[in-house]
């Protein structure tokens, strides 16, 4: 029927997917030209790739029919990008399947519908991806690499459904190509095609194939990938690239391409004897397929004595695995023709027994030649000492011996023995993976251990020897879970087979103790999930299992393994995670009083009867605070979610749980009560009682390990460990602690003898280097972000924050003498401190002098032991850069690429060290596996060592005593001679399980310290030879007591003075900034919505901050106009008035400054608790923030843009008066000076784009940009002012034409300079009070001063001689001016001041017009009225303010002279006519405006103290006010008489009054008062009749209040749609709204808050409630659901939330900033 589909079915021809009719499209997909293919390919790009895909067909709900056995797609992915395809299949059930893959999938994922396969990208022939990825056994997944290749996958969609569901293919439905990626084509078929072959049996239809050179491999240029494979592959059940040569597929892992025949190697009769078993380097034999090869007896790893006379290696094989922890290895070419030597490793082919072919003259033959050979001594020289981390593999295991003295847990690929008394560690060293599962025998004399990943390799050791007495494979994969016998007579073990189906497997190890073998008794596969399995204590034929809704009970019977499950009933749908005997190792209990345990994850326990394999009994685990135990199940399973178990152990007086809430607890067997329990930092994993029952063993999956003493009921940890890979570390010497930096997102200090963790430091931002103070106990670290923090480990300080970098900090270091300290970032910049200072002031930036990249981390700098040369890596890859350690003036480059002129590639550098420097040695490891001497006063190539390592060098060190080289290369450490005269020069050390960040020597030269996977500490066995130490005067740091004192740095202090910090003075001006006292911190981490899903949206921003400097920017000729207010950049069009929010700021806005083509807004903010400023670069056009800079550790002062808007220029206020010049197209830093003072602003030159000047309070600076290629230098020149103004203030400053300049003073002054001679040519008194703005149009000036007058001056010509200046005009505004923009004719301009107002100000009829007016003072109140076509707004100044809407213009302004407005409200008058506003003020008065009339109607005086609450009743008929006292008044609305007054809340301040109208009670209306001291009183009224009757009493209590500042407020309104509810907020015993029902009398529902509300609102509609907080958040809540969105457009905290009536706007309001949002709902 489908023969039309035979042979292939080419998919895009068929669809004509070009026309975009049978297919479609979404995104950025176009069609391009590919250069490899040398054809037409496809483009799909997008940011997520589900928003950019081909689908085909175009229709879903249609099917492509294509019944081709596999699929082929020709593809790329985008380097560095994520791609997904999903492929719709049916199968002939019916059923439609998803298959999926992608290389974001992180984990194979199956449900009955859905497979999800990770794909592991593959990288071009020769690359380091390649190299790393062969060996790699984590971090394959990710983003595709750079030098991705063009891939034809082949997937076998039949084999797919039959593996993984079980289910028979039909055919493929549709196919769906997400971004990122380039197509070729793809096509379906029955055949296998070879992409090889374009002709011949099986070849590639031309038209899919892929073009390869004539001769070449096709194999070099692309990937070929099968799926499902023919072998093993890690991570299973992913994609990924395979051996393209058939031939090789009979090996487990690849062999060296340049290999292609096993060299003839012979071994001394010394190490054959150690080593017998081991199979030397000849050609494989394979073995049958049934047969398991064992192998019962191999040498003792990591004991090579230092007596044998032969230890030395021939070069290493990239492929080998290495499995002793100690092998010496050649730094020369071997002198003997016969290249003879030995490798120590674990043969990756399915067999461990050694060639019966070998010749035993063969292995004897150079034994008598080797003696002869020197060789490095010690031999060993390292032994590992300590290691510091738990887990890597698994966390679930960790064993107790039976004496309880001693605990043995994997670390990586390590198993670790530890003394709990002592923390004395020992090693069991051989697997070449992470560590899987452990498993002891009853009296822990056999020890058997499995690793993880395709060589699934068992090992049992005789544990107190140590030594390995037996290592077996099994041809399964990740072996999760291993279990002795009690008798050790009997292994069992759970892992995969190839089909990825469970498999059970149970040994016999009865002999091997003995010599004896071990072989297999039985093994099974299943479908059934298995999480654990255990041996019976008391049969070692009977098995238990537990797993994902099974618990089952195996037997081994006649060389069977056959299983029956627990009928589980109505819990068959749990997870079942653990279980556990009851105590009793005694074969003689009958079976019938066998108990079994079962623990899960939904908390329940089973107790099951062994012998009837029936449930007893089913008890659910509750938090304490709903627990219900010692009753049966049926009481307690919906009593809520119960504690998710992960282990459990029973001994027999109690059982102990671990569970996923970081408890681990004590109970009785009955589970009536926990009576004993301990909380952990993360889930516990594990829980063991010793042998004798007074300790409990704990792990956590978070990398802590530690036990519970039951008697003391103590608590001892024994392991802390980083939960990823360790990055970088730094050694104090002094007190011998160790802090080391984590991809975890932690910083660790450690204690190097004792292995405690001393302290914890974590960040948001990810640490990526460290460096500890060479004397001070003092540590920096750089982050990912660049920001570089400096701590005090005693006082636990923050000393100082930076931010020179961009990127991600590659290089810490401090000179050994502890002045300077120094950074290098992933951009090139290098930065240069006072580390002599407690704020480690920056000295010196340069960009564009590190090679970029992160590859140089953590150790990208290195600092010579005299404290004189720095060395990096730069400014290119080929580069190596020496420089003046003090001022970073480049002393030396090396060009590492032109070293080797027979090389065929450019070698590159990586890393660098500094060898002693009384020889003045430069070590450099390169690109080419080479380590280079270098001089460091010639650059001369003094000697040169290659195959330094199978891989990269990562890291080098020498000694202090300049006798050895240390170097580490992926997972090894190697020891040299550093001088390379020995016949065997170095020593190999393994144990690491993944590549090594960084290694090097103690400071004593005693230990060596390496980190990857964890921490290794060694010891360093060569005795340090203080006879080579450098004559300069540099010194071994040993940590031992000195002979002598040393001399004082500095004179000492005399008795009685003291230190004290000197801290900036605020200049005598009001033209510098400064941010308003702000007792507010901004919650980092509250959340914000994603763009289109807020439920608010900004609508307006009322007011302009009258507290910033140069706030306001106007282009006259292009049309912009902004201004900020608060935190937000208000850009407004000054037509129709509309706005537009540039939000991205979380502080207070002190300047902004726009480019002169008006497209570019640039934005300064303070930081937060400490933070540097924050510099946002705004795109005008469309709102979007283009950049960020954070430099400046004060305010930012000013903002300036060059005439070209080549340059940008940035200031820092009197802390930090730092001038920074940045490139205006990469908003990079090209050059900063610190001044000698407070600068209060700055201007580029009109006409000299390079000149620019700033005044400040030292004078007038004249400035030179100096641009050298790339290179940017600002020289800076201060001329003080003449003797008239010398002691005044120079405020402001700008340019006349092209010489001159003007200046101002604080004093009133204007001074006229001569630009190019540098002088005052006049002097004259423009103001009495301070100049801050100053402008120049031509021959106009223009002063304005806080006198409040703005004044224009008509300067005339200005000479050396004599210059007229004549006052034209002059205007008086309402406050001092901060800001002013005009046109360039002076005739009309904007002018904002202190007032908060921006006026228009026009000199051509004498005329000013407020443009923006808001409050300059705090906000106490702001309401609408209720046809919401007002609304009014008071404050501290006296004023109310009645505005327009939806316009927001100011209408009205009420003004009361030394009196603060505390509150205010609208009449529920429906008249426009009728319409008032009532305020109360802060002498006790209340006050009535009518709005018709603008006048104030009436003014009555209820109260003898401020008014804080006020609010017209619901008719309008009264007025009730609370104040300040407790009392509440209630006032008549027509005589102003004060009829009653209510006592009730008296003593304390009324901080609500609310009236609602009647909903059925007596009377016809109700109000409420809520005071400070949270109590609410509801009251039911009838005005007309007089009547006031107390509803209900409301009293939250609250614990003691110790803080310095007041409470929260207590806060209560009724709920719109329900008056019968009252919802409250205020200061308690938990954060949270309360939501009180006045009929049921009791609180029926509460919603949790992060923060104490400072204020609240409540909706009409949608059920919303908006909640501020002390921590600047505004919390919009829907309380039906609980849903929330949180709001940061605030830079103080909130003190008022109001909705409209209609609920349709919200105005919400922070000190004087208001907000008006336009509600979407949520």
């Amino acid at each position: 029927v489908a023969g039309w589909q035979h042979p292939y079915v080419n998919i895009f021809k068929h669809v004509k997917v070009e026309d975009w009719r049978r297919s479609a499209k979404e995104g950025d997909v176009a069609a391009y030209m590919d250069k490899t293919l040398r054809c037409s390919v496809f483009r799909i790009r997008a940011p997520v790739p589900a928003n950019g895909y081909i689908l085909v067909p175009k229709n879903s709900n249609r099917s492509l029919e294509l019944i081709g056995r596999y699929f082929y797609l020709l593809f790329r992915p985008m380097p560095g990008k994520y791609f997904v395809v999903h492929l719709d299949v049916a199968a002939e059930e019916g059923q439609v399947v998803r298959i999926s893959f992608s290389n974001m999938f992180k984990d194979f994922k199956s449900t009955a519908t859905w497979l999800q396969f990770p794909f592991l990208c593959g990288a071009a022939k020769d690359s380091v991806y390649e190299s790393t990825a062969k060996t790699a056994r984590q971090g394959l997944l990710g983003p595709a690499p750079t030098s991705v290749r063009w891939t034809c996958l082949m997937l076998d969609l039949q084999y797919i459904l039959s593996l993984y569901l079980n289910r028979c293919y039909s055919h493929l439905k549709t196919i769906k190509l997400c971004a990122n990626m380039a197509v070729k084509n793809m096509f379906t078929s029955d055949l296998v095609l070879d992409p090889e072959k374009t002709y011949g049996t099986g070849p590639m239809p031309r038209e899919m194939s892929f073009p390869a050179p004539k001769g070449g491999s096709w194999h070099d240029l692309y990937d070929y990938i099968k799926f499902p494979s023919e072998g093993t592959k890690l991570p299973f059940d992913s994609i990924q690239k395979g051996n393209p040569r058939p031939e090789a597929n009979c090996f487990s892992s690849k062999r060296n391409p340049n290999r292609e025949e096993s060299h003839c190697v012979s071994i001394s009769k010394p190490i054959q004897d150690r080593v017998s078993l081991m199979q030397q380097i000849t050609t494989p034999k394979s073995l049958p397929r049934n047969q398991t090869t064992v192998v019962t007896s191999i040498p003792e790893l990591g004991v090579v004595s230092s007596q044998q006379d032969v230890g030395w290696l021939c070069p290493d094989d990239d492929q080998q695995k290495q499995s002793a922890i100690f092998s010496p290895h050649q730094s020369k070419p071997p002198r003997h023709p016969d290249g003879s030597g030995l490798h120590a490793f674990v043969p990756p082919q399915d067999t461990f027994s050694r060639d019966p072919d070998e010749s035993e003259e063969e292995v004897n033959l150079c034994t008598s030649i080797r003696k002869l050979l020197c060789k490095l001594l010690p031999d060993p020289i390292l032994k590992l000492n300590r290691i510091i981390g738990f887990g890597g593999g698994t966390t679930k295991y960790a064993l107790w011996t039976k004496s309880g003295d001693a605990v043995v847990y994997p670390c990586h690929a390590i198993i670790v023995s530890m003394k709990i008394s002592s923390n004395q560690q020992r090693f069991f060293i051989g697997h070449t993976d992470k560590v899987s599962a452990l498993a002891f025998n009853g009296n822990t004399t056999l020890l058997a251990s499995a690793q993880t990943g395709n060589h699934s390799v068992v090992r049992v050791w005789n544990y107190q020897k140590g030594n390995c007495l037996a290592m077996f494979r099994i041809h399964a994969h990740s072996l999760s879970s291993l279990n002795f016998s009690y008798s050790g007579g009997v292994l069992c073990g759970v892992g995969k087979d190839s089909h990825n189906k469970t498999m059970v497997v149970v040994w016999n190890t009865l002999n091997v103790s003995r010599g004896g073998e071990v072989t297999v008794l039985a093994k099974a596969h299943t479908d059934v999930d298995i999480h654990t399995m255990k041996v019976a204590s008391f049969d070692d034929t009977r098995m238990v299992s537990c797993g994902h809704d099974n618990i089952r009970l195996w037997r081994v019977r006649n060389g069977t393994l056959r299983s029956c499950p627990v009928n589980l009933g109505e819990y068959h749908s749990l997870d079942l995670t653990d279980v556990a005997f009851e105590e009793g190792n005694f074969s003689n209990q009958h079976l019938d009083e066998r108990t079994l345990f079962a623990s899960s994850r939904s908390g329940h326990i089973f107790e099951i009867d062994y012998s009837r394999v029936v449930i007893r009994n089913v008890r659910r685990l509750l938090p304490a605070q709903q627990q219900h135990m010692g009753s049966r199940e049926k009481r307690t399973f919906n009593t809520g979610p119960g504690i998710a178990i992960n282990s459990i152990s029973v001994s027999s007086s109690f059982c102990v749980t671990g569970s996923e809430d970081g408890f681990l607890r004590l109970w009785p067997l009955d589970f009536s009560a926990v009576f004993l329990e301990a909380e952990h930092e993360g889930p516990v994993s594990l829980v063991s009682v010793s042998s004798d029952n007074l300790q409990v063993l704990a792990a956590t999956s978070t990398g802590n390990l530690g036990f519970l003493d039951v008697r003391s009921r103590g608590y001892n940890t024994l392991m802390r460990s980083h939960t990823d890979t360790v990055l970088g570390f730094s050694v104090d010497g002094v007190r011998r602690h160790l802090t080391t930096a984590s991809s975890d997102g932690t910083v660790r200090i450690w204690n190097m003898d004792s292995l405690h963790q001393l302290y914890d430091f974590v960040s948001e931002d990810s640490p990526c280097s460290v460096a500890f103070h060479p004397s001070e106990q003092v540590f920096s670290c750089g982050f990912s972000s660049g920001i570089i923090r400096v701590f005090d480990i005693s006082s636990a300080k923050l000393l100082a924050e930076h931010n020179q970098h961009r990127g991600e900090v590659v290089g810490l270091a401090f000179s050994p003498d502890g002045e300077f300290m120094y950074s290098a970032g992933s951009q090139g910049i290098l930065a240069l401190y006072n580390s002599s200072e407690e704020d480690y002031n920056v000295i010196r930036v340069l960009c564009n002098v590190v090679a970029r990249g992160g590859e140089h981390a953590p150790d990208a700098l290195a600092v010579s032991r005299d404290s004189r040369c720095l060395a990096f890596v730069g400014p290119s890859e080929h580069i190596v850069t020496i420089a003046d350690a003090r001022s970073l003036d480049e002393l030396l480059h090396i060009d590492v690429s032109i070293l080797d002129i027979k090389s065929p590639r450019l070698d590159s550098a990586l890393k660098v060290c500094f060898s002693l420097a009384s020889i003045n040695h430069l070590l450099v490891a390169t690109s080419a596996n080479k380590i280079l001497w270098v001089s460091t006063e010639t650059g001369r190539l003094l000697r040169e060592m290659s195959n330094v390592h199978k891989h990269q060098c990562s890291s080098l060190a020498v000694s202090e005593d300049g006798r050895f080289l240390l170097t580490a290369g992926q997972n090894t450490v190697k020891v040299w001679d550093y001088n390379m005269q020995l016949d065997i020069n170095s020593q190999m050390f393994i144990g690491h399980s993944q590549p090594i960040c960084q290694v090097s020597f103690t400071p004593d030269q005693l230990g060596v310290v390496s980190v990857g996977d964890a921490i290794f500490l060694w010891h360093f066995l060569a005795l340090p030879d203080y006879s080579s130490v450098d004559s300069s005067g540099g010194q071994l740091s040993s940590g031992m007591p000195r002979q002598t004192a040393p001399l004082p740095a500095s004179p000492p202090s005399q008795p009685g003075t003291e230190l004290k910090e000197k801290r900036p003075v605020r200049p005598d001006c009001y033209s510098h900034f400064i941010a308003r006292f702000k007792a507010s911190t901004l919650d980092q981490a509250a959340v914000t919505p994603q763009p289109g899903e807020e439920c608010i949206k900004l609508k307006a921003v009322i007011g302009y901050n009258g507290n910033g400097r140069g706030n306001m920017v106007w282009s006259p000729d292009l049309g912009v106009f902004a201004y900020s207010c608060g935190s937000v950049v208000v850009v407004e069009d000054l037509h129709t008035g509309c706005q537009r929010h540039l939000q991205g700021h979380s502080d207070e806005i002190s300047c902004l400054a726009v480019s002169n083509d008006a497209q570019t807004v640039a934005s300064a903010s303070g930081g937060n608790n400490g933070s540097r400023s924050t510099i946002c670069i705004w795109d005008v056009q469309n709102g979007n923030c283009k950049n960020t800079i954070s430099h400046h550790k004060g305010a930012v002062q000013s903002l300036a843009f060059s005439r070209d808007d080549r340059f940008f220029l940035s200031i820092g206020d009197f802390t930090d008066p730092e001038v920074a010049l940045w490139s205006s197209k990469t908003y990079q830093l090209l050059s900063n000076v610190r001044m000698s003072g407070p600068i209060h602003g700055a201007a580029f030159s009109p006409s000299a784009a390079s000149q620019l000047a700033c005044v400040g309070s030292h004078g007038v600076y004249f400035c030179l940009i100096h641009t050298h290629g790339l290179e940017v230098d600002l020289k800076v020149e201060r001329v003080k002012a003449p003797a008239e103004i010398s002691d005044a203030e120079q405020t402001a400053l700008c340019y006349h034409k092209e010489s001159f300049l003007f200046t101002a003073t604080n004093g009133g002054h204007v001074g006229v300079w001569n630009i190019n001679t540098q002088r005052c040519l006049m002097i004259w008194e423009a103001d009495e009070g301070e100049i801050g703005v100053l402008l120049c149009r031509g021959n106009r000036l223009l002063t304005g001063s806080n006198t409040r007058w703005l004044r224009l001056w008509e300067v005339g010509a200005v000479q050396t001689v004599k210059t007229t200046v004549v006052l034209e005009q002059e205007i008086m505004l309402d406050g001092t001016m901060v800001s002013a923009a005009f046109d360039n004719t002076m005739d009309m301009g904007i002018v904002g001041t202190t007032a908060g107002t921006l006026w228009y100000i026009s000199w051509s009829d004498n005329r000013s017009i407020r443009l923006v007016s808001g409050h300059k003072t705090k906000v106490n109140g702001v309401v609408f009225s209720s046809d919401e076509s007002h609304f009014a707004t008071c404050s501290e100044d006296g004023s109310v303010r009645v505005w327009s809407t939806p316009s927001n213009e100011l209408v009205v302004q009420f003004q009361v002279l030394n009196q603060a407005c505390c509150c205010v409200c609208w009449s529920p008058s429906a008249t426009k006519d009728d319409a008032c506003v009532a305020a109360g003020y802060s002498d006790g008065t209340l006050r009535i405006f009518r709005l018709s009339s603008s006048e104030m109607e009436m003014k009555l005086h209820p109260h003898h103290v401020a008014v804080t609450a006020i609010q017209y009743s619901a008719n309008g008929q009264v007025i009730l006010s609370g104040g300040k006292n407790g009392l509440v008044a209630v006032s008549s609305r027509v005589n102003g008489a004060t009829t009653r007054v209510i006592k009730d809340h008296k003593g304390v301040q009324i901080t609500t009054i609310q009236c609602c109208k009647p909903f059925g009670l007596e009377g016809n209306e109700m109000w409420l008062a809520a005071s400070s001291d949270r109590r609410v009183s509801v009251w039911a009224v009838d005005w007309l009749k007089d009547k006031c009757d107390l509803l209900d009493w409301l009293t939250f209590p609250a614990p003691a209040y110790f803080m310095d500042d007041s409470p929260p407020p207590s806060l209560a309104a009724f709920c719109p749609a329900d008056p019968d509810l009252v919802v409250y907020t205020g200061y308690g015993v938990e954060k949270e709204l309360l939501f009180y029902s006045l009929t049921k009398k009791q609180i029926i529902k509460k919603i949790s808050l992060p923060h104490w509300a400072t204020c609240f609102g409540l909706s009409s509609k949608s059920q919303l409630i908006a909640v501020g907080s002390q921590e600047r958040v505004l919390k919009v809540i829907k309380s039906s659901s609980g849903r929330f969105q949180d709001f940061l457009q605030h830079s103080d905290s909130l003190q008022m939330c109001h909705f409209s009536p209609s609920g349709t706007l919200l105005f919400t309001v922070a000190f004087n900033e208001i907000l008006l949002w336009e509600v979407r709902g949520l």
